[in-house]
C-alpha cells in the first residue's frame, strides 16, 4: 500500500522527497521514499555522505539510482550506490554506459512498487537526456528534469562543442515545449540550480511547477524557436575546464571506493620536493591568511562552497597536489569535493600547517578600497558580472582563463573580483607566472569606485 501523503503532489513532496542540495556546484540530488523501506536516488554525486545520512535517518535502503544524463560537472554516485546498497542503476540507453545498468528509452517505465518511473526523451542539454515522470497510477506526482527545464531557464547546450550548440538548443526548445504540456500543478525537480555552471540563473528557488514556469520562464516566453535559441545561446558564459572530461568518465563509470579517501601528512621537505617535481600546492586557508604568508608558488583556493569549481578549473587532474590548511579546517571537505570532480592525485597536507614551513614565505598585499593604489585594475569576474558594472578602464581577465593570459596583466595591478577570494586566487596564479608587486582588493568594485571618485560603467 502506498504511504499516506500521496493524496496530492504537495503532500508527497513534503513527506517523501528529500532534496539534497550541493551549494558549491549548484546542483540538487533527490532521495525518494518509496514507502516500503526502499528509496530511489536521482542524479546523486560521488559524494554520497548526505544521501546515506538521509537514508539512514528514514530507515531506507537505496534500491534504484536514476541518472537523467551523463553529467559533466560532477562524477556520478550511481555506480557507487550499486556497490554500497545493491541499487539498480537506471539511465538513458543512448548513454552507452560501460557498467551494469538498466538502459531506458523514451516511454519506458519502471515499476518501483506502488509508484512508476516513466522515461521521457528531453534532449538538449545532452543528446541522450531523459526526464523522469514519477507516477502514482496514471497521475503525475512530479518530474525530474535534470538539465532540461530548470527554474526560470534551461541548461546550457554547448558542452558537446560549438558545432553542436545550436542543434542542441533547438532540441532543448522542443523538449521544453513537450514538458509544459504536463498539468500546471506538476512539481518540477531539476538537477541544475542557482550556482551551476550548467547555466542556471541566480535565485533561491531549487524546485518549481509547470505552471510557474509557464508564467515566469523567459525562455518559454519566446515567441518562436529562433528567438528561444538566440536567448539561450546568448546567455551562455564560460564554464570550468574539467567539464570536458567528466562526461566520458561517467560513461565508463568512476572507480568504486571501498574506503573513504583521506589526506596523508607531509613534512615541509616532501611538500617542497612535490613542487620542485612539477606538482601543485593549494592553500585552502582564508584569503587573508594566505596574504599574510604562504609557500612561494602555492595557489590560493579558499575552502568554501566553490572550492571544487576552482580546483577543477585551474589545476590539471594529472599532477599531484599537496594542500595547506588551517588548524580548524576539516580535511574531509578538501578530499570529497576533489574526488567528486575526479581529482584523486591528492598527495597529502602539510602537517602542522604554515607554522611547519621552514623555508622563506611569500606575502601578497590585501587591502581595502581606501588603501588600494590608483593602479591598473584587473577584474577577474565572469564576463556577465563585468558587463553588469565595472570600474572604468578595468581589464577583464576571467579567473578561469587567467593562466593562459597572465602576460596580458599589467605590472603592479590591483586585482579584484566581487569580494576578494577569487582575486586572491588570481594573484596567486599571476605570481606563479612571475608577476610581482600585485595588490588584491579586499572589497567590492563599488567600494573601489567610491574610494577613487569613480562610477561603475556597464558594458558598451
Amino acid at each position: 500500500m502506498p504511504p499516506s501523503g500521496w493524496e496530492d503532489r504537495m503532500g508527497f513532496a513534503e513527506d517523501h522527497l528529500v532534496p539534497l542540495v550541493d551549494e558549491g556546484l549548484g546542483n540538487s540530488a533527490y532521495l525518494v521514499d518509496l514507502g516500503d523501506g526502499r528509496a530511489l536516488a536521482v542524479d546523486a554525486s560521488r559524494d554520497l555522505r548526505d544521501l546515506h545520512t538521509a537514508a539512514r535517518r528514514r530507515g531506507l535502503t537505496v534500491a534504484y539510482a536514476a541518472e537523467t544524463h551523463l553529467h559533466a560537472d560532477f562524477l556520478s554516485g550511481a555506480l557507487q550506490l550499486g556497490h554500497d546498497t545493491g541499487a539498480t542503476v537506471l539511465a538513458p540507453a543512448a548513454g552507452h554506459r560501460a557498467f551494469p545498468h538498466r538502459g531506458l528509452d523514451d516511454g519506458d517505465e519502471v515499476d518501483l512498487g506502488g509508484l512508476t518511473l516513466r522515461a521521457v526523451a528531453t534532449p538538449g542539454h545532452t543528446d541522450e537526456h531523459l526526464s523522469f515522470l514519477l507516477l502514482d497510477g496514471t497521475r503525475v506526482l512530479g518530474v525530474f528534469t535534470g538539465g532540461s527545464l530548470i527554474v526560470d531557464s534551461a541548461a546550457r547546450t554547448d558542452l558537446l562543442g560549438a558545432d553542436r550548440t545550436e542543434v542542441l538548443a533547438r532540441a532543448q526548445y522542443r523538449s521544453l515545449r513537450h514538458l509544459v504540456t504536463l498539468p500546471d500543478d506538476t512539481a518540477v525537480w531539476p538537477t541544475h540550480g542557482a550556482g551551476s555552471f550548467c547555466s542556471a540563473p541566480p535565485g533561491g528557488e531549487r524546485t518549481t511547477t509547470i505552471g510557474a514556469q509557464k508564467r515566469n520562464n523567459p525562455l518559454l516566453a519566446a515567441p518562436d524557436e529562433d528567438t528561444f535559441v538566440r536567448r539561450l545561446v546568448d546567455g551562455l558564459g564560460s564554464y570550468p575546464k574539467y567539464f570536458a572530461r567528466l562526461n566520458e568518465l561517467n560513461r565508463r563509470g568512476p572507480a568504486v571506493l571501498t574506503a573513504a579517501p583521506s589526506l596523508p601528512e607531509l613534512d615541509a621537505g616532501q611538500v617542497k620536493a612535490l613542487l620542485d617535481d612539477g606538482g601543485y600546492v593549494v592553500d585552502v586557508r582564508p584569503a587573508a591568511d594566505f596574504a599574510a604568508g604562504h609557500i612561494p608558488g602555492a595557489l590560493s583556493i579558499a575552502l568554501r562552497d566553490q572550492f571544487a569549481t576552482w580546483l577543477g578549473w585551474l589545476l590539471p587532474a594529472t599532477a599531484p597536489i599537496a594542500f595547506v590548511a588551517g588548524a580548524d579546517q576539516d580535511l574531509d571537505e578538501i578530499v570529497w569535493p576533489a574526488y567528486k570532480i575526479g581529482y584523486e592525485r591528492l598527495a597529502g597536507h602539510l602537517a602542522g600547517g604554515m607554522p611547519a614551513w621552514t623555508s622563506a614565505e611569500a606575502t601578497t598585499a590585501f587591502v581595502t578600497a581606501d588603501q588600494a593604489p590608483a593602479a591598473p585594475y584587473v577584474d577577474v569576474r565572469q564576463r556577465s558580472e563585468y558587463d553588469a558594472g565595472h570600474v572604468p578602464g578595468a581589464l577583464n581577465l576571467e579567473l578561469g582563463d587567467l593562466a593562459d593570459h597572465a602576460g596580458d596583466a599589467p605590472a603592479g595591478a590591483v586585482v579584484a573580483c566581487a569580494h576578494g577570494e577569487r582575486a586572491m586566487t588570481a594573484a596567486s596564479v599571476l605570481e606563479r607566472a612571475g608577476h610581482t608587486d600585485l595588490t588584491v582588493l579586499r572589497g567590492t568594485p563599488d567600494e573601489y569606485a567610491a574610494a577613487h571618485g569613480l562610477r561603475l560603467e556597464p558594458a558598451v
